[in-house]
C-alpha cells in the first residue's frame, strides 16, 4: 500500500472506527467509512481509492461531476454519495451521476430524483435528513415530522430510502455530542417499527465520530481527518 499523507490518515480513520466499534462492543464491519472529497482534487480522491477507499462524499454538484468525469476510469468501483443541501434545479445531474443522496429533506425533492433517475440505473440509494438539532440554519426535517415524509419517500419508483442522516450542531463533550446522534437513532427505530426496513444510519464527522458510533452509526462522513483542512478560497 502506498504511504501517501491520505493513505496514512486514512489508517488513523479507520484505526479510530475500530476502537470505537470496539468500545461499543460492535464490529468494526457494521461501520461504512464515507471519505468526504468535497473541495480536495481528483488526485486525492485517487490516492484514497489507491489505500483502498471506495465510497466518497461530495456537497457541491459542479465540482462533484467534474471529479466524477475526471475519475472515469473508476466509476465502475467508486460509489458516489451526495451529501449536500440539494436544490430542485440541481435533481437532475445528481439522479443521473450518483449512487446515494444524504440529503433529501423534502418530498419534491424525492420526487424529482425518482423521476429524474435513469431507467437502466440502479435504484437511487436516499436518506432523509433529520434536523436533529432544531437549528434553523440547518437543512432537514424535524423529527417528528419524519415518519410521513418517509412514508412517501419509501414509496416512490426508482428510490431505494435506506435510513436517515444528520448533521448535529458542534458539542464540546462525548456525552453533549452523543444526545443529538441518539435522538437520530430514535427516529430511525420509530420508523423501523412502523415497518419501514431501514438499515443505513449517515452521522457522525471527523471531530465526534465516536459519540456516532456509540449511538449506532452505521456510515461516518470524514473529510478533514482523512484530506486535511479545507480551502474554500477557490
Amino acid at each position: 500500500m502506498s504511504s501517501s499523507p491520505v493513505a496514512r490518515h486514512l489508517d488513523e480513520v479507520r484505526q479510530r472506527i475500530a476502537k470505537a466499534a470496539a468500545d461499543a462492543s460492535r464490529d468494526a464491519s457494521s461501520v461504512e467509512l464515507l471519505a468526504v472529497s468535497k473541495t480536495f482534487p481528483a488526485e486525492d480522491v485517487r490516492a484514497a481509492f489507491n489505500a483502498g477507499q471506495r465510497a466518497f462524499g461530495e456537497n457541491y454538484v459542479q465540482e462533484a461531476v467534474a471529479k466524477i468525469a475526471e475519475l472515469a476510469d473508476l466509476r465502475s468501483e467508486i460509489e458516489w454519495h451526495f451529501i449536500g443541501p440539494l436544490q430542485s434545479n440541481k435533481t437532475k445531474v445528481v439522479a443521473e451521476n450518483f449512487d446515494w443522496v444524504h440529503s433529501v429533506d423534502r418530498l419534491k425533492i424525492a420526487q424529482r430524483l425518482s423521476e429524474q433517475r435513469p431507467d437502466g440505473m440502479a435504484p437511487l440509494n436516499v436518506c432523509l435528513q433529520i434536523n436533529v438539532s432544531g437549528e434553523e440554519s440547518k437543512s432537514g426535517v424535524a423529527p417528528d415530522e419524519a415518519l410521513t415524509l418517509a412514508r412517501q419517500i419509501a414509496a416512490l419508483p426508482s428510490l431505494r430510502f435506506r435510513g436517515l442522516m444528520a448533521i448535529p450542531e458542534p458539542a464540546a463533550t462525548l456525552d453533549e455530542q452523543r444526545a443529538p446522534h441518539r435522538r437520530l437513532r430514535e427516529v430511525l427505530d420509530a420508523l423501523r417499527a412502523d415497518g419501514l426496513e431501514l438499515d443505513t444510519l449517515s452521522m457522525g464527522m471527523s471531530a465526534d465520530l465516536e459519540a456516532a458510533i456509540l449511538e449506532g452509526a452505521t456510515m461516518v462522513r470524514i473529510g478533514t481527518a482523512i484530506f486535511g483542512a479545507r480551502d474554500y478560497s477557490h
